[in-house]
């Protein structure tokens, strides 16, 4: 698991250093943030102490309301755990006391203008993915309708060139050649790339070409969540190409398991509108529908 440091949160989300700067090397080593409610009246069975701590309006207006010994007693209670850092939402003020206890600890008291609730929200989700395990595959990712698919086969056989014809009907390239994955929870997988790479995609014979440079800023995403593997093989004549209902497959990616077509490739294909394809029928059968199902019904009723 990667570790992100308090210095990665102040740059990402541009907060204000109030106190501890000279202690921003400090780690996060966990992915939720914590409000510290209870511990505040003396109650820390079960304070979260290796989160970050996030005062919004309820916690400072509390403090507030304290005499200072009482304010020293509640704070100092905390500030003793060593919590990775403090962060003040709605750019609130007043807070000396809480400057003071931070700096002869050693603990960074951040500050941001963000509302408690969407700042939650949007660091909870950074240290999510911050944090996530994740490999490294090789493959393209693209994002098709909202889709997101891990295009995979052996090196020329086409993944390139069919997500540029992808690209060119108006879907979106994530990842060429090196696509990073992230358990990001049990079932859910996000496909992303590993920065190097970003926006580029590599075309034999032409060399390679920046999609957002040559067909505009949609044709790129920065990740996207993973819910089909297609792995394009070359063509075989003695394989069983037209069954009305595969028996499911699923490739197995960090213990989270993705559901895996093959498409065998052959002069004239058209292999991008078979991936649209993929990724219609994958969405249709989400929302309950089989078409072989409904054939089978309608032979049945004949």
């Amino acid at each position: 698991m990667k570790s992100v440091t308090v210095e990665d949160l102040v740059k990402r989300f541009s907060l204000e250093v109030l106190a501890g700067a000279t202690q921003l090397h400090r780690t996060i080593p966990k992915t939720r943030v914590h409000r510290p409610g209870l511990e505040f009246v003396g109650y820390f069975d079960f304070f979260s102490q290796s989160h970050l701590q996030v005062l919004g309006s309820k916690e400072i207006t509390y403090l507030h309301t304290l005499t200072e010994e009482e304010r020293n007693d509640r704070i100092g209670n905390i500030v003793k755990y060593h919590p990775p850092c403090f962060v003040v939402t709605r750019n609130q003020e007043g807070l000396k006391y809480l400057m003071k206890y931070c700096e002869e600890e050693g603990i960074p008291l951040l500050r941001t203008p963000q509302p408690t609730t969407k700042f939650i929200e949007l660091v909870d989700a950074f240290l999510t993915k911050s944090m996530a395990p994740e490999i490294a595959v090789h493959g393209v990712c693209v994002n098709v309708s909202g889709i997101g698919i891990l295009l995979r086969g052996k090196s020329g056989v086409g993944k390139s060139e069919t997500a540029h014809t992808l690209i060119r009907r108006g879907h979106r390239l994530v990842a060429d050649d090196i696509v990073v994955l992230k358990k990001i929870s049990p079932e859910t997988l996000l496909g992303t790339h590993n920065g190097k790479t970003k926006e580029f995609l590599a075309l034999r014979s032409i060399g390679l070409i920046n999609v957002s440079r040559l067909y505009g800023r949609k044709a790129f995403q920065d990740e996207t969540r993973i819910v089909l593997d297609i792995e394009l093989t070359k063509w075989q004549d003695n394989a069983l190409n037209n069954e009305l209902e595969l028996a499911p497959k699923f490739s197995d990616y960090m213990d989270i398991k993705i559901p895996h077509i093959e498409i065998q490739l052959q002069p004239g294909r058209d292999v991008a509108g078979l991936v649209e394809a993929a990724a219609n029928n994958w969405y249709l059968k989400q929302q309950g529908y089989s078409a072989a199902e409904d054939f089978m019904k309608r032979l049945q009723e004949d």
